[in-house]
């Protein structure tokens, strides 16, 4: 398998150099970017396959960066925020990232918290049934080409990670799932955050796919627990 490629983008020379170093020694191909712009041509130019992404940089926030990155792509990205409110990662998540760190962050942290985010992209290719489809009334949700339509003529852009969650549930139909249970399939059993992550990544994708939290066709809430996939097979 060739080497992993990781674009680590922060305005700090010091945080880059450390991340680098804990990166590499796991055996990832590290790239550099300073700032927004430079980040995105690295994208293009370098087609890493994780990008961690600073949210305060020069040029271009890590925000727009990441929009522009959603645009073109689905590669899984972790933002690094200062700023430890929630609205950082309701922004954060609304827009496609995949996880996010809170500074000061333990780079043996970070570097888990990629490694588990890889592994579970290496392992998605996973059929669904024959083809690959999961189908049902007014979803379909293809785990190769990694596509979601809903009511036969809407695509729905997801998250890599967004992706995952719903396939995850709707491969299991009525399965009750708690957030650590989630947290353990789609995140990783190395993830190390609050749990609540799954609700904001629950809303997100209710919202692409225009489910009603209060009259859901396809995710519904199970009170104190978690949540299945109430969509019927087609």
């Amino acid at each position: 398998m060739s080497t992993q490629r990781v674009l680590v983008v922060d305005d700090e020379p010091k945080i880059r150099m450390t991340v680098r170093g804990y990166l590499e020694a796991d055996g990832f191909h590290v790239v550099e970017a300073a700032d927004g712009p430079s980040a995105l041509q690295a994208v293009t130019r370098d087609l890493p396959d994780l990008v961690v992404l600073d949210v305060m940089l020069p040029g271009l926030d890590g925000f727009q960066v990441l929009r522009r990155i959603r645009e073109a792509s689905q590669i899984p990205v972790i933002m690094l925020t200062a700023r430890d409110e929630e609205v950082d990662r309701l922004i954060g998540f609304t827009t496609g990232s995949d996880d996010y760190v809170t500074k000061p962050f333990s780079p043996r942290e970070l570097a888990l918290r990629v490694r588990a985010i890889l592994r579970r992209t290496d392992s998605r290719s996973e059929a669904a049934d024959e083809d690959g489809v999961l189908r049902f009334d007014g979803l379909t949700v293809d785990s190769v080409t990694r596509t979601v339509l809903v009511d036969a003529d809407r695509a729905v852009e997801l998250s890599a990670l967004d992706f995952d969650l719903l396939f995850a549930m709707a491969r299991a139909p009525g399965r009750v799932f708690t957030r650590r249970g989630l947290l353990a399939q789609v995140w990783g059993e190395d993830f190390f955050g609050d749990e609540r992550v799954v609700d904001v990544h629950i809303r997100t994708l209710r919202r692409a796919l225009g489910d009603d939290a209060g009259a859901p066709r396809f995710v519904g809430t199970v009170r104190t627990i978690g949540y299945r996939f109430i969509g019927r097979p087609a």
